[in-house]
């Protein structure tokens, strides 16, 4: 690897990237080999960041929950399924989605199946509800809330 960079140099970088932006363990973690650091500083380097506040779990759960449910519009699902790839902890993941509005994240997903609805080309009711019943799975949001909201998105239709 020619492209290795020294502890101090990768912790410097480190550093300003957690400043612009949240970063969890797992990122940076990923950065630091990319940059060839050896697994003592690595280690070195996290347990730095972490201890200074550059790093922090429950601050990034926030975060990456609030960003990928306004933004990517996922469900609690797909959000806790990723957290959970990025090595957060349950408490913090737990925490971190209760902090979603009820009321929100029922109109995102009526809104969405709504949207969805009207370009649907489907032969019958239970063919729409099935296609908007996987579109829903594959945002990430619960059976429940997905049949509750496909009513809706069929009666708007009516």
């Amino acid at each position: 690897m020619a492209n290795t960079l020294g502890y101090e140099e990768a912790l410097a970088k480190a550093a300003a990237l957690c400043s612009l932006s949240e970063k969890c363990e797992s990122d940076i973690r990923k950065k630091f080999i990319s940059w060839g650091l050896e697994s003592k500083d690595c280690e070195k380097a996290i347990l730095y960041l972490t201890k200074e506040n550059y790093i922090d779990e429950k601050r990034f759960a926030k975060f990456f929950v609030q960003d990928k449910h306004k933004f990517s519009k996922w469900g609690k699902t797909k959000i806790c399924y990723a957290l959970r790839e990025k090595g957060i902890s349950p408490e913090s993941i737990q925490e971190s989605i209760a902090a979603i509005n009820d009321d929100d994240y029922k109109n995102q997903l009526e809104d969405l199946l709504t949207a969805k609805m009207k370009g649907l080309k489907y032969k019958d009711v239970y063919d729409a509800k099935a296609k908007l019943f996987r579109f829903g799975m594959s945002r990430g949001f619960e059976y429940e809330a997905i049949m509750r909201a496909s009513e809706k998105a069929l009666e708007s239709t009516k």
